[in-house]
């Protein structure tokens, strides 16, 4: 299954605290795609998966939105 993450307007640690809330309800295989504002979060979010295990599948910025698509990962 694929989600959505709107983490927009928010500032470090929140949008890694969000993912990993919402990581937690999903299973192995999900894809989550967490949309930030915060430019932190492109390297955070990262970050936390890699500590974790999950696979970030894609990272992008489109306008003043970071986008990080999320595998999860068992």
């Amino acid at each position: 299954m694929k989600y959505e993450l709107d983490a927009k307007r928010l500032l470090c640690p929140m949008p890694v605290i969000r993912t990993q809330d919402k990581i937690n309800t999903l299973n192995a295989g999900d894809v989550l795609e967490v949309i930030c504002t915060d430019p932190g979060a492109l390297n955070d979010v990262p970050a936390w998966c890699r500590i974790n295990g999950h696979k970030v599948l894609e990272t992008k910025t489109v306008d003043d939105e970071v986008i990080i698509v999320i595998e999860v990962v068992e």
